[in-house]
């Protein structure tokens, strides 16, 4: 327990809870990117609900100059403005923390805590004195707690002046009123409060190069660059703007001179009609995509096995979402690692790519079309919501200029002309890999028949078990090729000896990065390794051989990327221990800093050095 208020300058956790509707989003955004502007690193998520208007919302934004961007847990500031949910919200917050509140309305004592420092601001009654108009009252609100905080929290209100203003660039009619209401906010806090706070944010120079943009919008970019043409979908949560920002993207960089589009979007009926359209378009040598999640991807599971079985390219972003079934589609899991590792029905095995933010779902989503082409198969981008919905600090974007698709076996007219020997599925290198022609490459060579069921190396309908298993084993090399091709894992050893390590992927990973410090601080030390993809490098075989146990840290209740380990490396489960988390929420460094260093207190196992001795 604190002894008083929680005092800290550029680390602290404010937590805003809204009502869905209310126009708060874009008044916490900007408190975000205030802050941001400042210097200081800023990590914010949106909470909110999958049903209508009316439900409560929350926006968390983590203010931490060390730069920690994963979620760390726990409220040190709350903006209450949803009476539905006053009371949650309270408890929510950490002992020594604060609560804003609309105080407008008197409320007992027995509503507040005693152990954190509330502060009340008539909100609704200034609004009310300066507006008549209801659906202004609701949205100027927004800004007067935001000109509240700027004078609590010792906020740069040129920065957010200048926010204001980028906001409705074009509008200009309403950057007054806003910059007004911001002032009203912030002159009642200064003439009425003690500000600022214990707790404040105070100029930094942190944020560097960075830039802030959201994964499904960065992912959308690699397309782009990826070389894609084609897109289709079928709008789910958390998917679909990614497909929105490619639309945005290509109407900016997909077009000629005359303006004219070089490019096809395509919103289909449903996940069976997205999935087939990328496969034609794949067939016919175009680049392209489908956007979509877990439910999406358990429709679209007989099509993946054609696309798979017939050796067809295509990548399919699945922005995860906590599930099964319909579960919860506004909050995050990595929970289809499984089904699109083995999608659809009979022996089939996908790549997957796990991107760890922004910056590596554009790498990733560029990578993905030189992979479905080179290996001629569905590539998975295994995003989350966590990931894809929200905004966060990344190196930025990088692109060569000079870098050239990688087509694969593609057999030219040329090479036909010559006499080169054309068999679809005909393994020339023993990679597993074969040649591909294009529809209407040659008048009268390299044609085949695309099919889903049995076929010898020359496209030949057949059902004789030789040339099935032949086909099939076929498909194992190539994958076995995938290995090489997929970006590989990268490890990281502690400065100390040490008998365990720890397992992890994608989003989970800035916890991860922070938890190992929490970890290291209780006298833990621990070799890590995120995996970057499937079919795993042979690395982590050799990981998980260096050490007794190893932790694998993965948002879903079934631990499906430790199944996958298993099942692949043929690993003794006992030596892998899963920490899961699956609530719906990001995991937090507290949580896997605790889980591990649990279990390391039970284990204590004696480092080598001593062992040796």
């Amino acid at each position: 327990m604190p002894s008083g208020p929680i005092s800290r300058v550029n680390d602290f956790v404010v937590r805003f809870a809204n009502v869905n509707g209310s126009g708060s989003a874009s008044a916490n955004e900007m408190f975000a990117r205030a802050i941001m502007r400042m210097g200081v690193p800023v990590s914010p998520r949106n909470i909110f609900p999958s049903n209508i208007q009316g439900l409560p919302t929350w926006y968390e934004v983590r203010v931490t100059e060390d730069g920690h961007l994963g979620a760390r847990g726990g409220v040190d500031f709350m903006v209450a403005m949803n009476p539905q949910t006053f009371d949650k919200d309270v408890a929510a917050i950490e002992p020594g923390g604060y609560l804003l509140y609309d105080s407008t309305k008197p409320l007992p004592a027995s509503k507040f805590r005693d152990d954190i420092t509330v502060i009340g601001v008539p909100l609704t009654a200034i609004t009310n004195r300066e507006y008549s108009d209801p659906r202004q009252r609701q949205l100027f609100k927004n800004i007067i707690y935001l000109g509240a905080l700027s004078a609590l929290l010792d906020m740069d209100v040129p920065a957010i002046e200048k926010l204001i203003g980028e906001q409705y660039r074009g509008k200009d009619k309403l950057i007054g009123p806003n910059v007004h209401a911001l002032h009203l906010g912030r002159d009642w806090a200064l003439q009425n409060l003690k500000c600022p706070l214990p707790i404040r944010v105070q100029k930094a120079d942190k944020v560097g190069d960075r830039i802030f943009i959201e994964g499904n919008s960065a992912a959308a970019l690699g397309a782009v660059y990826g070389g894609a043409t084609v897109c289709a979908w079928y709008p789910i949560t958390p998917s679909s703007s990614l497909a929105d920002a490619f639309t945005r993207h290509c109407a900016k960089l997909r077009v000629d001179a005359d303006g004219k589009a070089k490019y096809a979007i395509i919103q289909a009926e449903d996940e069976l009609s997205s999935i087939g359209m990328v496969i034609g378009a794949g067939w016919n040598g175009a680049r392209a995509f489908t956007a979509t999640s877990g439910p999406g991807i358990s429709l679209m599971q007989e099509f993946l096995g054609l696309a798979y079985f017939a050796e067809i390219p295509g990548v399919v972003f699945n922005v995860q979402r906590a599930g099964p079934s319909t579960g919860m589609p506004t909050r995050t899991q990595q929970c289809d690692i499984i089904s699109c590792a083995y999608a659809s029905h009979g022996d089939t095995k996908h790549v997957l790519l796990f991107p760890e933010d922004p910056a590596e779902a554009f790498d990733f989503g560029a990578m993905s079309f030189d992979l479905a082409d080179r290996l001629q198969t569905p590539i998975f981008v295994m995003l989350d919501l966590d990931i894809g919905m929200n905004h966060r600090l990344c190196r930025p974007l990088a692109w060569d200029d000079s870098r050239a698709y990688d087509r694969g076996k593609v057999m030219t007219a040329a090479e036909l002309e010559a006499g080169k020997e054309f068999g679809r599925y005909l393994d020339v290198h023993g990679d597993g890999i074969p040649y591909r022609t294009y529809p209407g490459t040659h008048p009268t060579k390299g044609s085949f028949f695309t099919r889903g069921t049995s076929r010898d190396r020359y496209a030949k309908y057949t059902e004789e078990a030789g040339p099935y298993v032949d086909n099939m084993q076929r498909l194992l090399r190539k994958f076995e090729t995938a290995k090489d091709l997929v970006p590989r894992p990268l490890i990281a050893n502690s400065g100390k000896s040490t008998r365990y390590g720890v397992i992890y992927f994608g989003s989970t990973s800035p916890a991860m990065d922070e938890a190992i410090g929490m970890l290291e601080g209780r006298g833990h030390a621990l070799d890590r390794m995120r995996v970057r993809a499937f079919p795993f490098h042979s690395s982590v075989t050799s990981f998980i051989a260096d050490h007794d146990f190893v932790f694998v840290v993965e948002q879903n209740r079934d631990a499906q990327l430790r199944s996958l380990i298993v099942n692949e490396c043929g690993i003794d489960p006992v030596r892998l221990v899963p920490i899961l988390h699956y609530d719906g929420t990001p995991i937090t460094a507290r949580f896997i800093a605790g889980a591990i260093g649990e279990h390391l207190d039970k284990f204590k196992i004696a480092p080598k050095r001593k062992v040796a001795s």
